[in-house]
């Protein structure tokens, strides 16, 4: 008996025709794409996720990988071979103290208001400051604070993900790698040694007894009544 094997032919082409359409997708993209932008171009016939998987161990050992930055899919180079094709660059995008301190602070406590913001840097976010980071595609406002004034708030985008190489916000680093690396502003870390001395320091008073309060109280009636015999 001959076994007809046309049904499975039809299923392995419609994949490697499914498989190649995402493919080239993605390489014509300038930027990530979600699967649902995907899926606009290829139709929703596929199982695209299946698809990128299969596409991600294919491309995991060449000089292309297919990469996942939070929800979005990208081909970018194999980090073992990005000095090859590292290029001088005619202007570097640079951020301004306040401006790192203030992405800084959108990433690790996102969604945050402007006045939140000021709050943990202590001082004023300049009016530009934002506005730089949502230029830069950085940042985007995401809504309102349900509170008096309805503030808007702000978080990071994938673009923001992608540039710093993280597939996530769990990607970031914690604060002893921030150490470790010496990105620690010096001046921060002495405040920080010394808030955490003075709260050793009050830690280590002993407590005010309440014996010795009514001690004194009593020795305080006593000279009054002192002073008024002599008088």
């Amino acid at each position: 008996m001959i076994e007809d094997t046309s049904l499975i032919t039809f299923d392995r082409e419609e994949m490697d025709i499914g498989m190649r359409a995402v493919e080239a997708t993605l390489f014509a993209s300038d930027t990530p794409m979600t699967v649902g932008q995907i899926q606009a171009y290829v139709g929703d016939q596929l199982d695209i996720r299946l698809i990128l998987s299969d596409l991600q161990e294919q491309y995991q050992h060449r000089g292309i990988v297919l990469v996942k930055t939070g929800d979005r899919w990208h081909f970018q180079t194999a980090h073992d071979l990005s000095h090859l094709l590292r290029r001088e660059r005619a202007e570097l995008r640079k951020l301004s103290r306040a401006g790192m301190e203030t992405l800084a602070i959108i990433a690790y406590h996102e969604p945050v208001s402007r006045a939140e913001i000021e709050a943990i840097r202590g001082v004023q976010v300049a009016k530009g400051t934002l506005d730089v980071l949502m230029e830069a595609g950085w940042a985007r406002p995401t809504g309102r604070r349900e509170v008096p004034g309805r503030p808007l708030i702000y978080a990071t985008t994938p673009e923001f993900l992608t540039h710093f190489g993280l597939q996530s916000r769990k990607d970031l680093p914690g604060m002893d790698d921030l150490k470790a690396a010496g990105l620690l502003d010096p001046v921060d870390l002495a405040l920080e040694k010394m808030e955490l001395e003075i709260a050793e320091e009050n830690e280590a008073e002993p407590a005010f007894d309440q014996a010795d309060s009514d001690q004194f109280a009593s020795d305080d009636v006593l000279s009054l009544e002192n002073e008024t015999e002599s008088a």
